[in-house]
């Protein structure tokens, strides 16, 4: 029987939705949705087609004549945020010029390729992605960039985009509703999960976590994972200035970046998926300490399926 994942769409009032899947784990990412009047805004799209056409029948169900979405924001380049892109072709799709640079990074062909894969590592890849589907997928870029700060209007209401990246990717976007005091984070709050630095550095994301602690917010809405506050927010922000700490330890030992993710004890959060993520923080960690180049995405995820397949042996 296929597995069935939850989706669950939550009213957070005065016209602000958050469209939640799953568990938060890799790929089951989280979209949102403003509106006032006959306005829109989305908040990212979905992993795939399929998806992102079931979220937005949900929203269409909650909110009669949602349709058309005047803006799409792509908070980051990550592709489950952004490959159900082509559903919107007559929206405004806004994201940071850090995003908009790091779109091609990755294509649905190299995620098709990695499931094909022999051995740990098409293993890996297969129990990560195979509940999705990368057919049809055309990858469709912002026709709107900024930079710092942007200030929108969805109907009579202000919607401010700030950009915190570079951080969890080159161009993270975070998505403040202050009227409604709900801020929409994407990735850089995994509620739930380990968080994954795919850019980096560290600093910037601890400075984003202090700013989100800062806003006048009552609902958190992040990227992966349930609703959230800020002490779950205070809590991430000490998971990172732990994980610095120790790999600094490991780094100046002169221990080499796999052989010290293995090591740093994740006791404390036992109860987070996706602990393999550990392996691409730390080299993120030691890429800042000395400056040496990062693993490629191929290594990273190869060295995170070795991990992941150790952990599942023990």
């Amino acid at each position: 029987m296929a597995t069935v994942f939850k989706k669950t769409l939550h009213e957070l009032g005065n016209g602000d939705y958050a469209y939640v899947q799953h568990d938060g784990s890799w790929g089951w990412s989280n979209s949102g949705l403003v509106t006032d009047g006959e306005r829109a805004l989305l908040v990212d799209t979905l992993f795939d087609l399929r998806l992102t056409r079931e979220m937005l029948e949900s929203y269409k169900r909650a909110v009669p004549g949602v349709e058309p979405i005047d803006i799409l924001v792509n908070t980051h380049a990550n592709v489950d945020h952004t490959f159900g892109n082509q559903l919107f072709p007559g929206a405004q799709i806004i994201a940071s010029g850090g995003c908009a640079e790091e779109m091609f990074d990755l294509v649905p062909e190299y995620l098709t390729g990695l499931t094909k894969r022999t051995g740990q590592l098409g293993e890996y890849a297969r129990y990560i992605l195979g509940p999705f589907d990368f057919n049809d997928i055309t990858v469709t870029v912002p026709n709107r960039t900024f930079d710092g700060e942007l200030r929108l209007k969805v109907g009579n209401k202000e919607v401010r985009l700030i950009e915190v990246g570079p951080a969890h990717t080159r161009g993270d976007t975070i998505v403040w509703v202050p009227a409604d005091r709900v801020v929409y984070t994407a990735d850089i709050l995994f509620i739930g999960g380990h968080p994954i630095i795919w850019a980096g550095p560290v600093s910037n994301w601890l400075r984003a976590l202090d700013l989100i602690i800062g806003l006048d917010v009552e609902t958190i809405v992040p990227g992966h994972g349930p609703l959230t506050d800020k002490a779950h927010v205070r809590e991430l922000k000490g998971y990172f200035e732990y994980l610095d700490r120790e790999a600094r330890a490991r780094y100046e030992s002169g221990m080499n970046r796999l052989d010290a993710a293995r090591d740093i004890s994740l006791a404390d959060y036992s109860t987070w998926g996706e602990a393999e993520r550990i392996v691409a923080n730390v080299d993120a960690l030691y890429h800042e300490y000395s400056g040496a180049p990062r693993l490629s995405r191929d290594e990273l995820f190869a060295q995170m399926a070795e991990f992941d397949h150790a952990r599942r042996k023990t």
